[in-house]
């Protein structure tokens, strides 16, 4: 079944998820997610989205964000290269980081909001690293960590 094309989903709120090629490790350690976080936050300094969520895993990361389908794409493309390029620099890789594109899902009511937040600060308690979100120094939701 062919993936949905990004220029469908309506402008908006948006669940977004960027995976390792072949499930690989994209932040190896902490001054990984430091860069990582550097390269986000000087990008949304230069759009109008809105970061409502995210969590920096391992293999991935989860982000939800709101504006244009158009500004979504060129933000996480800016974000995606230039975060890959510095960690190839910095552990003397080369070739591709992320696989594919980064997925995107419209978030489509407000219930489905906070349950996409949710979602994104409770990974790290699913796949067992922490007992609770706020364990995990790499999450963060405008809503709070507290989803008990």
């Amino acid at each position: 079944m062919a993936r949905p094309l990004r220029r469908d989903l309506p402008d908006g709120f948006f669940h977004v998820v960027a995976r390792g090629v072949a499930g690989a490790f994209v932040y190896l350690d902490d001054d990984d997610r430091r860069s990582f976080l550097a390269v986000l936050g000087a990008a949304l300094t230069r759009t109008r989205l809105e970061a409502h969520a995210l969590c920096l895993m391992g293999t991935h990361y989860h982000a939800v964000l709101a504006g244009t389908v158009a500004e979504l794409s060129r933000l996480l493309h800016r974000v995606n290269g230039t975060y890959a390029q510095a960690f190839n620099g910095r552990h003397a890789r080369f070739g591709h980081l992320f696989a594919d594109r980064f997925s995107a899902r419209a978030v489509e009511s407000d219930a489905h909001l906070v349950e996409a937040c949710r979602y994104v600060v409770l990974n790290p308690c699913r796949a067992g690293l922490v007992e609770r979100p706020s364990d995990w120094p790499w999450s963060w939701s405008r809503y709070g960590l507290d989803v008990a």
